[in-house]
């Protein structure tokens, strides 16, 4: 089953709805957010990330995901870094996740159509069936995924590898520039529900693929730490709250539904980033949720 990631948007709306209602003694009481362990498998050491690119991608879109993946296993990074903020998953049952991107697949003739279901998804994602492996299938703006804007930005879930073998995870993710960037690119573009508050500024420029570096950044915590629905999460295993949809919202200190918290900005360009990357790239990454503290942990 797969893990759907609903974005800040719609839980942003329905805290405004219900915050008002809840008096101060109320809000003190709150217990702290635990996500619990199930006792499952984690995804833990070196891991190969092989990219499927469907559909039309320039270069340079391709470069900013490229190097933001690179970005959370390597060191030398001025701080804030996005490799600092991957370090949070280490204590997930302490172990290290190290990233690199492996094989990468260029699909631009859309031999599946540019409105895609489930069953298509698990087809790209069989392309690279490897052990130690996730597989991520990245769709270009012009594409439609079941669910997409609906319900979610991207999902992550596993296949099997052949009958019976060992299954392995993998993750989708759409570019929402054209399709619905109020409520996969916030807080680069302007919501569609709550405070409509400036958006900011994309920190690569592009308010798709960046909008893609906050989903992918979420799905890949929920997939090291919550590979096969049986690792960290609250609620249901259908449905469940993990590593960084625990903090949905949340990118810097003092963030409340509607503002995504004090960030960093750019004083060249004016964009937003909370972290540094290879290659000089700068991203602006969501929180996580902390076991240590249980808490959600900001990189600024």
């Amino acid at each position: 089953m797969a893990s759907n990631y609903y974005f800040a948007i719609v839980l942003s709306a329905v805290l405004l709805l219900v915050l008002p209602t809840l008096s101060f003694g109320e809000l003190v009481q709150e217990q702290p957010l635990v996500l619990k362990y199930h006792n499952g498998q984690l995804l833990k050491g070196k891991l190969t990330v092989n990219l499927i690119w469907y559909g039309t991608f320039t270069p340079i879109q391709r470069s900013i995901i490229v190097d933001f993946i690179n970005s959370l296993s390597t060191t030398g990074a001025a701080l804030p870094s996005a490799s600092a903020w991957w370090k949070t998953t280490e204590k997930y049952k302490v172990g290290s996740s190290a990233l690199t991107v492996g094989k990468q697949f260029l699909h631009p003739a859309y031999t599946l159509g540019k409105n895609l279901k489930g069953k298509d998804l698990l087809a790209l994602a069989t392309k690279f069936n490897e052990l130690s492996s996730i597989t991520v299938v990245l769709t270009a703006k012009d594409v439609n995924v079941e669910g997409f804007c609906m319900s979610r930005c991207g999902t992550h879930g596993s296949v099997r590898r052949g009958s019976g073998g060992a299954r392995t995870p993998y993750i989708w993710v759409g570019n929402a520039e054209t399709l619905c960037p109020g409520q996969c690119a916030w807080p680069f573009h302007q919501p569609i529900y709550g405070p409509q508050t400036p958006p900011l500024v994309a920190p690569n420029g592009d308010v798709g693929v960046d909008g893609m570096v906050i989903n992918l950044a979420t799905l890949l915590a929920g997939t090291v730490t919550n590979p096969f629905n049986n690792g960290y999460f609250q609620g249901p295993a259908a449905a469940p709250l993990e590593a960084v949809t625990a903090c949905t919202g949340v990118f810097g200190s003092g963030a409340y539904p509607g503002y995504a918290g004090r960030v960093l900005v750019d004083g060249a360009s004016g964009s937003s980033y909370n972290a540094h990357g290879a290659n000089g790239r700068k991203y602006l990454l969501p929180a996580m949720w902390d076991p240590q503290t249980s808490a959600c942990k900001t990189l600024v």
